[in-house]
């Protein structure tokens, strides 16, 4: 393991509030048909990959390890986290292949749904999820880039995502399309957030945490209330290797999963079941065979078999924010 070191707190590493080209881009995104926008991506990760191969996938000073680090429950070697941004009406058809795929692999994971999105709230299958020992948790609100528009809009949204937040029983949050301010973020009843990732140049707001470990954003000194639990992924997007950057292997997964447990730090993934080929047949750019789940899945248990802990991500939130009570490795839906 990385020895202990000071480094600069991540939250700031992470970058302020999405650039003003940022902005105008989401405001013209629904007049851009969507092959456009992709190959519009795909031109600039391409340009993207040369410039920043000292930095991704595996940026060395993210496995700097926090001054205050005491390891994980049951001295784990390193926490795997599953999770997944539900962002269509075929996202949510095949949540419950997926769920079923990830429990066959003895695994749990957090499924996030869009309130106000493209597609009606899936009761039924929140409801399944949360009742099988999956994780419920809001992903944006309308998920159209525009939560950071204003100070004074995300307040507004964030009522209605609290709201959600409530009714649904969840305590998590995702920003859509990883945008963020941090300090915003106090305005939610969320325990946790993971908007955020050790290192990504290919999001639109690019800056990354540095930082393979999660970490306390405190409120502004001043302001009433604890903070929340940061959850960066730190392992690459699914919909990033294979449709951004056309990967046909789960190479840079293997790659970067072996580094995060030499350095004993967390491997967060997001898995969009919108993207994932059930039938069998091969990646046609718009999609991916599920066989790259497996193959990562039994990597992981074949590898490092009991040396890893795989919570819920409000399971880990939890135990991060109170480590004196951690839950037990044995997940169960968490208690707001």
């Amino acid at each position: 393991m990385s020895e202990t070191t000071t480094m600069a707190p991540p939250q700031l590493l992470a970058g302020g509030e999405p650039s003003l080209l940022t902005r105008a881009y989401y405001r013209l995104k629904p007049f851009i048909p969507l092959r456009l926008r992709w190959a519009i991506r795909r031109r600039h990760a391409r340009n993207r990959i040369e410039a920043t191969k000292e930095v991704w996938p595996i940026d060395p000073t993210a496995a700097v390890v926090p001054e205050d680090w005491k390891g994980w429950p049951e001295k784990k070697r390193f926490a795997f986290v599953v999770t997944h941004d539900v962002e269509s009406a075929i996202g949510v058809q095949r949540v419950r292949p997926l769920a079923k795929l990830v429990k066959s692999h003895g695994l749990v994971s957090t499924f996030n749904f869009i309130p106000e999105g493209a597609y009606p709230d899936p009761v039924d299958a929140r409801r399944w999820l949360q009742h099988t020992g999956f994780e419920v948790g809001v992903h944006d609100l309308k998920h159209d880039g525009r939560l950071y528009e204003s100070r004074e809009s995300f307040r507004r949204s964030a009522g209605r995502i609290n709201g959600y937040l409530s009714r649904w029983n969840a305590v998590g949050f995702r920003s859509g399309f990883l945008l963020r301010e941090l300090n915003w973020l106090h305005d939610l009843d969320a325990s946790y957030d993971s908007s955020t990732f050790d290192t990504d140049p290919f999001e639109p707001q690019p800056e990354g945490s540095g930082t393979i470990f999660p970490f306390m954003v405190e409120r502004e000194k001043g302001m009433e209330g604890a903070g929340y639990v940061e959850l960066p992924y730190t392992l690459a997007q699914d919909s990033t290797l294979f449709l951004l950057l056309g990967e046909d292997s789960i190479d840079i997964w293997k790659r970067k999963l072996d580094w995060i447990a030499e350095h004993g730090g967390l491997a967060l993934i997001n898995i969009h079941p919108d993207f994932i080929d059930f039938s069998g047949r091969h990646s046609d750019g718009e999609s991916y065979p599920c066989g790259r789940i497996n193959e990562l899945f039994d990597y992981l248990n074949s590898q490092y078999k009991g040396e890893f802990w795989n919570p819920l991500a409000c399971d880990l939130a939890k135990w991060f924010k109170n480590s004196s009570q951690p839950p037990g490795l044995d997940s169960q839906p968490c208690d707001n």
